[in-house]
């Protein structure tokens, strides 16, 4: 028996080290003490002491001390795996080393450190950018109909265009030295998701000039020359940008694009010049039609060695004005009954001077890292801002529709089929926000997060897709007929658009969430292929060692972590919280140790094939992308000081978070090749068992409540959304009668109980309050009320009709 404990107290020893992550030095050398002290001691027999010394010796010692492992493991290892790997091509390196990495790495850990997070400060607008928000931002969403944009003019108006350039919309992002705004992502964030929640036209041609674009490219690659030519222009509208990246051969694969340059002489203004002559044909540009200068991706080749030894110099970006002769546009896309201008253009022997390269002559070839880079920010914001806003604008609305909209007498809201559509609408919208403001905070401290911004570019889009679908069903016949009153179709057609753009979603999560993120936010994966990859033989052994057996140590510590955690329910795990959220940190922590174990066994066993594996890829997206998404509920939750009005949103999107992570861990152990791997793997992770559900209904019931009624935290959830005060203007009209609801149900309170009593007689409603009035049941003011929003009422529940010529 003793010497059972003795052999137990040894593995748990060494389970404690590497469950704290003390690295293999410190293990071995915990090893060796223990094994001293028996010696010394001799509390076993001998013979059990040099069994247990042997392994040490030939195999502790050798991983412990560097040199040793270098020369007898590392080399032989190094030289596998450069067969094993293929070479990673330029534009493989450019794209994984694009970005940065922060909260996802932390996730990938398997350890997050949650103090981090919560320090790190709040986001806000200064007064500046709220000044803006409250001003130009208020008044471009008074001047906008939506309806006349797009249903009238498909364009618009000539006073919204003048409008926008006027006051600087194009050049958020512009620093004020070059006329711009030099507003944050937060603020440019701000604008968006406001204009959307009342014209996705006007978002979106608002929102692209300020996302992946030429001032973006210009800010961080332009040469000051043309940093000094076209920002100032940009910034007051006096150029019209696009970027003209997607073609009809190269959508998803837009690293592939077809579309040609070739270094060579020509005449430009009357001079001999080195320039490229271009050829393209590319799709789906927004702000292409009514553009005056063209950002253009395409591959420069370089047959004549003009500028170097290079063949094929690789992708390159330049800024052309669509005045240049050969430049064809101005045709225009549809897309699904948007009014945005977006459509094709096209190039034929389009000769431009090498100077019109985005960064000039040294940055041709650098395209695809420039654009990749620039794409990391952008995404993180734009559809991300958009998204939200429709997300807030049916909770506002359409929760308001549902207290006010009755059936069998009671608010159709009441009913649990339209409470669960409810409920889904206010904590997507909660997730969004949190993800939304979280993200680009990142991006105003200085951070690219590339793996990142394709998570909430995915999981935002899908639940606004989501929210305004539930949005649909709770309206109903009201949803379906276009017209005026109708605020919500507009934005219903629009979501497969934003599910398309910047990363068709389908691609973004089989492929790149996990795939880019396995290598980028793994702490050793990508210094591995780098060594691998190392033309210096002496630098990349040391640097493969250090990596690999880093890699090593990570993994056993995070399989010590991940069986410990579930035994114990995590209940001792450190977090730096306390309260009724603290097992939520809790149970976070172990999720994170799961996914980086399992991510981790996964890829040993499936090496490159796990790529092609997307199904499973993106089962692991998932799980990495909620973590995210959890982790940044909790951080808006602490930032807005625990408001006890959002808990019900709060626990229902962890629970959420929590279920669905678990219920794709065991999906994704269940599709393993290795059937038995993934039988020992869902044992080791959740050793007693499955431990989380989805939220209670009670919770869902309270979550959906807040959309019901005025309240604060109706107001927090929807905060930043346009709110009309015309009553002629279906949202205000109801806001307006969600604020008197209440009264007028008191009003019929009194009148019913009237009736029941005997003192008044059963008649329709309209009738009834006229007698109420007559027999002093209710008083002059309470039956004015009572009318003012039954007027408002009939309103919000007609629908609009036309006669048939008006459709033509």
């Amino acid at each position: 028996m003793f010497i059972v404990l003795w052999i137990a107290a040894l593995a748990l020893g060494l389970a404690a080290l590497a469950y704290w992550r003390m690295g293999m030095l410190w293990v071995a050398l915990g090893g060796g003490v223990y094994l001293a002290v028996s010696a010394a001691m001799k509390p076993v027999p001998v013979s059990l002491l040099v069994l247990a010394a042997i392994p040490y010796l030939l195999i502790a010692l050798p991983l412990a001390i560097v040199p040793l492992r270098r020369a007898l493991i590392s080399r032989r290892l190094l030289a596998l795996f450069k067969k094993a790997l293929p070479p990673l091509s330029t534009t493989e390196r450019e794209a994984l080393e694009a970005g940065s990495v922060w909260w996802d790495g932390e996730l990938f850990s398997g350890r997050p450190d949650w103090e981090k997070l919560l320090t790190t400060p709040a986001p806000a607008l200064t007064e500046e950018e709220q000044a803006f928000l409250d001003g130009p931002v208020e008044k471009l969403c008074q001047m906008v109909n939506d309806w006349d944009i797009t249903q009238e003019r498909l364009d618009l108006p000539p006073e919204v265009w003048r409008f926008i350039k006027e006051n600087g919309f194009f050049g958020m992002i512009i620093p004020k030295e070059h006329g711009g705004l030099g507003f944050s992502a937060l603020a440019h964030s701000a604008v968006v998701m406001k204009l959307a929640s009342r014209s996705v036209s006007a978002a979106v041609t608002v929102m692209v000039p300020n996302s992946l674009g030429p001032a973006e490219l210009l800010l961080h690659y332009g040469t000051e020359e043309q940093k000094n030519h076209y920002l100032p222009r940009l910034a007051a509208g006096e150029e019209v940008p696009c970027f003209a990246l997607t073609g009809p051969e190269a959508g998803s694969d837009a690293s592939s694009i077809p579309d040609r340059g070739v270094v060579c002489r020509g005449t430009f203004d009357g001079k001999e010049v080195l320039g490229i002559k271009l050829n393209w044909e590319k799709r789906y540009i927004t702000l292409g039609p009514v553009a005056t200068v063209l950002g253009l991706a395409f591959r420069l080749y370089d047959p004549d060695h003009l500028l170097g030894h290079q063949d094929d110099i690789g992708i390159t970006l330049a800024l052309i004005p669509t005045a240049t002769a050969g430049v064809d546009i101005g045709e225009r896309h549809f897309p699904l009954n948007q009014a945005f201008q977006n459509g094709p253009n096209r190039g034929r022997d389009v000769f431009i001077p090498l100077d019109w390269v985005i960064g000039g002559a040294q940055r041709v070839g650098q395209g695809w890292r420039m654009l990749m880079e620039s794409l990391a920010a952008g995404r993180s914001i734009s559809l991300p801002a958009l998204s939200t806003g429709g997300g807030k604008l049916v909770c506002r609305a359409t929760g308001a529709y549902a207290r006010i909209r009755r059936q069998f007498r009671t608010p159709i809201g009441r009913f649990e089929g339209v409470e669960e559509a409810l409920t889904r609408m206010a904590v997507h919208t909660y997730v969004m926000d949190a993800a939304r403001v979280m993200t680009a905070g990142a991006v105003d401290r200085g951070e690219k997060p590339a793996v990142i911004s394709a998570m909430v570019k995915y999981h935002l889009t899908e639940r606004m897709r989501q929210a305004v679908n539930d949005a649909m069903d709770v309206q109903g016949g009201s949803a379906i007929c276009m017209g005026p009153r109708n605020f919500i179709a507009r934005m219903y057609q629009a979501i497969p658009i934003s599910i398309t753009v910047e990363g068709a979603n389908i691609l973004t999560r089989s492929l790149i969430i996990f795939g880019q993120g396995a290598v980028r936010c793994h702490p050793f994966v990508y210094k591995e292929m780098q060594a691998v990859n190392d033309s210096d033989a002496k630098r990349g052994l040391r640097d493969f060692d250090h990596a690999f057996f880093g890699h090593v140590g990570f993994t056993l510590s995070n399989a010590v972590r991940a069986l410990w955690l579930g035994l114990t329910g995590a209940r001792w795990a450190r977090v730096p919280v306390t309260g009724a959220l603290k097992r939520d940190y809790q149970h976070l922590t172990r999720l994170s140790a799961a996914f980086a174990l399992s991510a981790d066994i996964a890829m040993l066993v499936l090496g490159g094939a796990l790529k092609r594996k997307e199904k499973l890829s993106g089962r692991f997206a998932d799980v990495f992308s909620h973590l995210y998404l959890a982790s940044a509920v909790l951080k808006r939750f602490e930032d807005q000081g625990r408001p006890e009005d959002d808990r019900p949103l709060v626990e229902w999107a962890l629970a959420d978070a929590k279920s669905t992570i678990e219920g794709r861990l065991t999906a994704i152990y269940r599709h393993l090749p290795q059937r038995w791997l993934g039988r020992a793997l869902r044992w080791w992770v959740f050793p007693t068992g499955l431990s989380f559900q989805p939220a209670d209904d009670r919770t869902g019931h309270y979550a959906a409540a807040l959309l019901l009624s005025p309240s604060e935290a109706r107001d927090r959830l929807t905060a930043g959304v346009f709110v009309p005060t015309d009553e002629n203007e279906a949202v205000a009209r109801l806001d307006r009668a969600l604020a008197l609801v209440g009264e007028a149900e008191t009003v019929e309170k009194k009148l019913r109980e009237a009736v029941r009593s005997g003192t008044l007689v059963a008649t329709p409603l309209d009738a009834l309050v006229s007698a109420g009035e007559r027999a002093q049941v209710i008083t002059a003011e309470e039956a004015a009320l009572w009318r003012r929003f039954e007027a408002l009422r009939r309103e919000i529940i007609a629908v609009d009709a036309f006669k048939p010529e008006a459709l033509i």
